[in-house]
């Protein structure tokens, strides 16, 4: 199986209230770093078998962005193994309803995501440390329940790559 992990995009300052903390939406860089990561996802040819966010609405968002970017034309899927205080065993439990798919999209948060990520490429299982900041983007391939991280492109990296690729596409003019 492919695994995408998406942390949502940028979505502003953390509400103390938990209940106003879940309906916090992106802000305008977050709608932002959803084009890019979609557009750099196309680019790269990614598909996906079905797009799985945690429930909040910033995770809900960007997947939803996202996906419209790649084109998924499926229904977004939401679980709560990918809820802020979710665990592993959560995760775990979530990779095993998707297991006949060829590859999907998990969207959530830190610190957990970064956790389940790093569990995937760890051999033991819990020893990888990788930090996915807001709207970064990984790809790992898995076997037999241990994974091989393929790539990693954080918001950063996919600015800079849209905004090279923007600039060499415009034509060139002789001004004198």
């Amino acid at each position: 199986m492919i695994l995408y992990f998406l942390r949502h995009a940028s979505a502003g300052e953390h509400f103390v209230n938990p209940k106003k903390d879940e309906k916090r939406a992106l802000d305008k860089e977050g709608i932002q770093q959803c084009g890019y990561v979609g557009r750099a996802l196309t680019a790269l040819d990614v598909q996906v078998d079905a797009i799985i966010s945690s429930p909040l609405k910033r995770c809900t968002q960007t997947a939803s962005l996202v996906g419209n970017e790649l084109g998924y034309e499926g229904k977004l899927q939401i679980d709560t193994g990918l809820r802020p205080e979710a665990g592993l065993a959560d995760f775990r439990k979530l990779l095993g309803k998707y297991a006949r798919l060829e590859a999907i999209m998990v969207v959530g948060h830190n610190p957990n995501l970064s956790q389940f990520l790093g569990a995937m490429v760890s051999e033991s299982g819990c020893e990888a440390s990788l930090e996915l900041k807001k709207g970064a983007v990984a790809k790992v391939e898995t076997r037999r329940g241990s994974g091989t991280l393929q790539w990693f492109l954080t918001p950063k990296l996919l600015r800079v790559l849209y905004d090279t690729a923007v600039e060499s596409s415009r034509p060139k003019t002789s001004r004198k």
